[in-house]
């Protein structure tokens, strides 16, 4: 048996006591914390936290969830993570979020389905459960798909709207995609939907310097919601988005974008594609529009949602370029197998 110290990023600490051969994300469930988790079995990365002091050991797991240069860094898994001795490790969360409590399903009803692109779509849902939910911006439900018992995991693209009780969401159509094909050719208005959560340790902290937002695809989708929230609580500090593309034919919400900066005055953003046979008037990855006062020095917090190799990709611009910033925040998807 050994003793965890659960070091949370609002300055809280929590102990838990492993059994011989328990994991720490175990351990911690029975003791009444819930450290952020979709998958319990090294795949999802999740659970993603590092590990400051003690020996253990963690296998199982894949390159997606957590990487070779990460391991080596001391990031751990805590779904696979095994403590060898006393160990103290710091989660990603404030300790609010982590504390455990019975998650509900909430039952919402279809409002509005709309094909943005051949590649994405978005819908909202609506309700009196929905209107109860309570969940941070940038966190993600999970949305069982009708006639199924799968479910598939996606980030709010709004806050509740109160006015008509209703929340949206933002998903890449996936080729023969178990929910995205549901929603594309099946699904109509009124249909019901069942959603469980929120979920996710990725959602908007107190602003308290300049934060740098790189998004990738459908990675836009929490960004939107703390963009509502912004717009709704204003800020002092220069928020500034890069959101980056494939094809030219996958933005989406550029609209919404150009509204946001309207209404958010130290809001900026810039879209960029990396098809090299694209017209658009930025190309490349979110990397080469990143400049030197948009981190400030490193004084600024980066938050980054995209699929692996953009995560991986942006890592390893911070580490070539030397970029410390104060937080970095990161959550990668990849399409449901």
């Amino acid at each position: 048996m050994h003793k965890v110290a659960l070091n949370f990023e609002d300055g809280v600490t929590r102990f838990v006591q492993t059994l011989p051969g328990e994991t720490v994300a175990d351990a911690a469930y029975r003791s009444g914390l819930n450290i952020p988790m979709d998958c319990r079995d090294g795949a999802c990365g999740t659970c993603k936290c590092h590990c400051e002091s003690g020996s253990y050991e963690m296998d199982g797991y894949i390159d997606d969830a957590l990487s070779e240069h990460e391991a080596e860094q001391q990031f751990v898994l805590t779904c696979c993570m095994i403590p060898q001795a006393d160990c103290v490790v710091s989660v990603p969360a404030s300790s609010e979020v982590c504390v455990r409590s019975q998650q509900a399903d909430v039952h919402a009803e279809i409002t509005n389905i709309n094909r943005l692109s051949d590649s994405t779509l978005s819908f909202t849902v609506a309700g009196d459960q929905v209107r109860a939910m309570h969940f941070l911006p940038g966190q993600y439900v999970n949305i069982q798909v009708p006639g199924s018992d799968q479910t598939r995991a996606y980030s709010f693209s709004s806050m509740v709207k109160q006015a008509d009780e209703s929340v949206s969401f933002l998903i890449r159509v996936v080729p023969n995609g178990l929910m995205s094909t549901h929603m594309a050719e099946q699904a109509q208005v009124g249909d019901k939907l069942t959603l469980r959560g929120p979920f996710g340790s990725f959602y908007l902290r107190d602003i308290k310097r300049p934060v740098l937002m790189l998004a990738g695809g459908t990675g836009l989708a929490p960004f939107l919601a703390m963009l509502d929230k912004i717009q709704d609580d204003g800020t002092e500090y220069p928020i500034h988005l890069i959101y980056g593309v494939t094809h030219e034919v996958d933005l989406v919400e550029l609209k919404k974008l150009e509204a946001f900066a309207e209404t958010i005055e130290a809001f900026t953003f810039i879209a960029c594609v990396a098809s090299p046979e694209s017209e658009w008037p930025h190309k490349g990855y979110v990397t080469n529009h990143i400049e030197a006062g948009h981190v400030n020095d490193g004084n600024v917090d980066i938050y980054l949602c995209g699929p692996p190799p953009m995560v991986e990709a942006v890592s390893q611009f911070m580490e070539d370029q030397n970029l410390k910033p104060n937080s970095f925040y990161y959550e990668k998807f990849a399409a449901s197998q």
